[in-house]
């Protein structure tokens, strides 16, 4: 079956209402958890295969993940597809008023290479949720985790309800021809941008989840230890292939010798002394990724790390200090094993130095200063971040993910995911037992426009 004939299909299917009832939704919804768990192990395998992750790390940053997802989905889906009522005006008595969150309709999912599995199921999970049709487009650089994904979804559905479109550069160019009722797209932002041109011209609604430099500001009241604890977890996770990895370092400089210290120190701790042979530390997606970061890397300014092993596409966490705004590795998104240090002096020097800056997806700060707490979270804008952590704001189903600015628009998770892919009508039921006159021509002067009056002071 071609796109055409698949999206045909689906739109049938929608039309019919068949995806409507609530309780087709959970059913949907827990069939989909029950095949996840079935080929726990297949992801895991093809997760290793497509990105070298341990098992663990598999199961705690996708599998994991994406289960809790579609439990929290099913757990909430019927609140959520809910009428809102809200207060109606005195003005349109007899009638109260409602909003109606309704399914788009047929939707599109582009999912990025570097968490294959979680950033496809999870907004396939809110899709379903919210009474949708779906076709999944996962990545062509994960071709493993893009073959399980296909497996457990055509086990699951229909083509006529959810279908997998796999390929490439082709295939994506294909698909955003088409008139889709909505899209949620997660990558770069260059392919981002030819995405919003292309809805631009259907007037689609889409959803851009992107990237940009995250920073990672670390005050001299932070706790050192713990900070490089934390930020060693959140850099190398993923061998730094993670969208929300903190990009650089901004630290005051009256720590920043000490601080790189303890993160030298955490990455031995963490990773090993010889990390290329570690066997739970990954590796780069592809040969291409793999030498644009091995160019950034500045062999005068590396402090640790700074190997690299092409047969194995693998790049040892690295550290760069004395790095300045000039420099290769500040002029892009790293999106790898890389982490370059900057300081500031004051707070006046940080906010100007973050205030012409594209704004990030994430920001994270480390701090014992609630003031600073306050003035970084109230200034700077970003998507979303973590205080004295990183990377964790985005595994909760409480709280909405999503970008501001360059790092994207709209967000998902939980009932911000359903929400995403839902149009909320707003309605008001006026009752026929009684039809206030005051509204109509001809307009008079009289005790009913006086009451008017007051109805709309």
């Amino acid at each position: 079956m071609n796109i055409d004939e698949i999206l045909s299909e689906q739109r049938k299917f929608f039309q019919s209402g068949t995806t409507l009832p609530v309780e087709f939704r959970i059913r949907m919804l827990e069939r989909l958890r029950h095949k996840i768990k079935k080929y726990e192990a297949e992801i895991g395998a093809a997760l290793k295969t497509d990105l070298g992750k341990s098992r663990y790390e598999a199961y705690m940053c996708e599998t994991g993940l994406a289960i809790t997802e579609i439990s929290y989905m099913i757990k909430h889906t019927r609140k959520f597809a809910a009428n809102r009522r809200v207060s109606t005006p005195l003005a349109q008595f007899a009638s109260f008023s409602y909003q109606k969150p309704s399914p788009y309709g047929n939707t599109l999912i582009m999912s990025p290479w570097n968490y294959p599995f979680l950033l496809t199921i999870d907004p396939l999970a809110d899709a379903i949720a919210a009474g949708n049709t779906a076709v999944v487009k996962p990545s062509a650089y994960s071709p493993a985790t893009s073959a399980v994904i296909r497996k457990i979804i055509e086990e699951c559905f229909p083509q006529k309800y959810i279908a997998v479109i796999t390929g490439g550069r082709k295939e994506n160019a294909a698909l955003l021809e088409k008139k889709f009722d909505f899209v949620f797209f997660t990558g770069s932002q260059n392919v981002g941008k030819e995405v919003l041109r292309h809805t631009a011209e259907t007037l689609t609604p889409a959803v851009l989840e992107l990237g940009g430099k995250s920073p990672c500001i670390v005050d001299k009241t932070a706790k050192l230890k713990l900070a490089a604890k934390r930020i060693v977890f959140g850099k190398y996770l993923n061998c730094g292939q993670t969208c929300v990895a903190p990009d650089y370092i901004l630290c005051h400089s009256s720590i920043k010798n000490q601080l790189v210290k303890e993160i030298c120190r955490q990455i031995q701790k963490q990773y090993g002394s010889r990390p290329l042979e570690n066997p739970a530390y990954g590796r780069i997606v592809n040969e291409k990724h793999f030498d644009r970061l091995c160019g950034l890397i500045d062999k005068s300014k590396t402090v640790w790390g700074g190997t690299a092993k092409r047969e194995t596409l693998q790049i040892a966490p690295t550290v760069m200090d004395n790095v300045t705004w000039n420099d290769a590795v500040m002029k892009e998104e790293i999106f790898g094993p890389i982490l370059p240090v900057l300081t500031f002096d004051s707070s006046r020097e940080l906010y100007t130095l973050l205030a012409d800056k594209p704004k990030p997806l994430a920001l994270y700060l480390f701090s014992e200063n609630r003031q600073r707490i306050q003035e970084v979270t109230g200034r700077c804008s970003y998507g979303g971040g973590c205080i004295n952590d990183t990377i964790i704001h985005l595994a909760t189903s409480e709280m909405g993910f999503g970008g501001v600015g360059e790092s994207g628009m709209g967000s998902y998770h939980g009932q911000k995911g359903f929400d995403a892919f839902s149009h909320t009508k707003s309605i008001v039921d006026k009752k026929t037992w009684l039809d206030l006159p005051m509204r109509y021509q001809p307009y008079k002067e009289n005790l009913y426009g006086r009451l008017l009056h007051l109805f709309l002071k």
